[in-house]
Formats: C-alpha cells, sequence, structure tokens
C-alpha cells in the first residue's frame, strides 16, 4: 500500500465511521435494536451519510499538517485559527472541552486546552499517526502539541498519542501479515498513565476471551470518556478488525458515544486495510461538500505530495449546510424521548 492510500484510507475512514454512528449518539445498545436494528447503512437523512465534528477536525489537522509539516508550532497556530473559524459556523456535536477551548482562544490565550478527560482529541488524532507513521519522534511531538490545543489531561493527550500511534501501525503493516495484536502492542507502549494503561488492558484481556460485545462494552464503557473511547476502539479492532463494515457496526451497536467510538475504529481499519477495503458503495453516499470524501482525498493526495494543490472548503457552504441540517439533528434527539 502506497502512503496515499494509507492516509486515504485514514481519512476516510473516520469519515465513514462518523456518519455511520452519527443517528445513534447518545442512545443505548437496546434503543439502537429497537428504532434501527443494524446500522449497515446512513440512517440521518434517508440513505445520505453526514460526517460531524470527528472528521471535521480530523480533515482540519490534515490540512495543518500539509501547511506546516515540519514546523510544529506553526502547525499548532494554523490548527488554532482553523479551529475558531469552523468553530464560527456553528457545527454540531462538538464536545464541551472544544466548546471551553475556543472561548480561550477567541479570548486570546496561548495555552487554550482545558482540564478534560474527554475523547475530542483522540478522535482527531488518527491522521497524525498516518501522516507522522515512519517518524515517532514526529508523532509524538504534534501529536502532543495539536492534542493539547483543546484537552491537557494527561489521559486525554496520552489517549490521542495511542490513537496516532495505532494508525502509525496500521499503516506500516498494511500489505504485510503483521497481526493487529502486533500493532497494538506497540501503540501502548506510548501510554504511561496507570489508568489509560489499565482500561486498554482491560479490553484487550477480553478481546481475547469469548465475552460477548455487549457485556464486554459494559465492562470497558462506552462514553466519551477518553479512556472508554480508546479501549472499546481497541476491543473492537481485535476482535473484528478483519473487516471493516461489520466492526462499524459492531461498536455502532453497543451505544454511547457511537460517532467518535465508529470514527476512531475506522480511521484505525481504514489505514490497515486502505480505500480499497473500505465499502465503497456506503463511501459513495457519504455527502460531498464541506469536508466530502473528495475533500479528504484532496487532503491526502497533499499530505502524499507537498507539491499538489491543498483543497480548501467553503465556509458559506459549510454553515449553510449546518443550518440546514439543524432540524434534522434536533429532531432526532427529541425523537430518542419516545418510548418507542
Amino acid at each position: 500500500m502506497s502512503k496515499r492510500d494509507g492516509l486515504t484510507g485514514t481519512l476516510l475512514g473516520i469519515a465513514l465511521g462518523d456518519a455511520l454512528g452519527l443517528p445513534a449518539e447518545g442512545m443505548s445498545s437496546r434503543a439502537i435494536s429497537r428504532r434501527f436494528g443494524r446500522i449497515e447503512r446512513f440512517r440521518l437523512l434517508g440513505h445520505v451519510g453526514f460526517v460531524s465534528d470527528d472528521t471535521e477536525q480530523s480533515a482540519l489537522i490534515a490540512q495543518s499538517l500539509a501547511r506546516y509539516p515540519n514546523d510544529v508550532d506553526r502547525c499548532v497556530d494554523a490548527f488554532r485559527r482553523s479551529l475558531l473559524g469552523w468553530f464560527a459556523r456553528l457545527p454540531w456535536g462538538v464536545g464541551r472541552a472544544t466548546i471551553l477551548a475556543c472561548g480561550r482562544i477567541a479570548l486570546g490565550f496561548k495555552r487554550s486546552g482545558v482540564n478534560s478527560a474527554g475523547n475530542g482529541a483522540a478522535m482527531r488524532a488518527g491522521i497524525i499517526g498516518a501522516f507522522f507513521h515512519d517518524r515517532p519522534s514526529e508523532r509524538l511531538r504534534f501529536g502532543r502539541a495539536l492534542a493539547e490545543v483543546t484537552h491537557c489531561d494527561i489521559r486525554a493527550v496520552e489517549g490521542a498519542l495511542y490513537v496516532a500511534e495505532m494508525a502509525a501501525g496500521c499503516v506500516a503493516a498494511s500489505g504485510t501479515t503483521a497481526a493487529r495484536d502486533t500493532i497494538q502492542a506497540q501503540a501502548s507502549q506510548v501510554v504511561t498513565d496507570d489508568r489509560l494503561a489499565r482500561a486498554i488492558g482491560t479490553a484487550v484481556e477480553l478481546a481475547g476471551g469469548d465475552v460477548g460485545t455487549i457485556e464486554a462494552a459494559r465492562a470497558i464503557g462506552t462514553s466519551g470518556y477518553v479512556l472508554h473511547s480508546t479501549s472499546l476502539a481497541t476491543f473492537f479492532f481485535l476482535r473484528a478488525g478483519d473487516t471493516v463494515l461489520p466492526a462499524l457496526t459492531e461498536i455502532i451497536s453497543v451505544g454511547g458515544d457511537t460517532d467518535s467510538n465508529a470514527a476512531i475504529l475506522g480511521g484505525w481499519l481504514g489505514a490497515y486495510h486502505g480505500e480499497a477495503g473500505l465499502p465503497g458503495s456506503l463511501l459513495k453516499r457519504i455527502h460531498d461538500g464541506p469536508f466530502g470524501p473528495s475533500h479528504l482525498r484532496g487532503l491526502a493526495n497533499r499530505l502524499a505530495d507537498p507539491t499538489r494543490e491543498l483543497p480548501m472548503y467553503s465556509p458559506t457552504g459549510a454553515l449553510i449546510r449546518n443550518l440546514a441540517l439543524y432540524p434534522v439533528i434536533l429532531g432526532h434527539g427529541f425523537r430518542r424521548l419516545l418510548p418507542f
């Protein structure tokens, strides 16, 4: 697999997991089963998939890396500016830590990260690992600095570093016979926090046993807490990562922060299997506006080849799309209050 294919697979895998999981965000496994059955297609608005903040922040990271691939300080500054501009266009699904960090950026704070152990930094870190898959020191340096733009809790930062390490291992192993458990074992070496290490270790043990997915998810946790998201994605990567769509369907089926959990897993699976291993029929159904498949492929092309043009998105188009879809997002939220 070429570097370009690994980068493309990572970004498109994030988008696929994000768009599939978005309609079920915050729902329990029982509610998802009752309302949707198995989520093997997009359910937000007809058969069209829409990405949320998970994909969009990953794209902003990719854009900043493309501009300043060798200067971590300028890369971070570029990400801070682009993140604030993106936030001003009213995206949906934004976590509390990112909202607070954007407020601090707007007020001119140099250190914008907040003390949160949410998964906001982890969900967007896969593309960092894919880009620096053969440069471990840069991977850690850029990964830590970009995570701290929004999150400064050690669990959130190391969760992001772990997600990046997993993606790097997947890109490096693609096209080889490297086992997924070997990739995971190597990636876990960046984790020094005992709480995060124990949580991931529990997921590894459960993946190697015969426990059912619902029972495993209850033991691991499915919320937006970074210990839950990274561990849950690890469980499904090890247990079901030989194919993409079944693994994403399974991680969504257990409920919780379904779009972010599936985005993390989707990024790893896309890096591991490449774009060819992703379900092309579903990728074609993701809305191809701002941060859609064409934009993501363009970013991957630029990251792989600095002579390529850097793709941009229409800020006005993003704002219009967000405003148009807010009634749909709110409708899904209110629908969850009904007992059927």
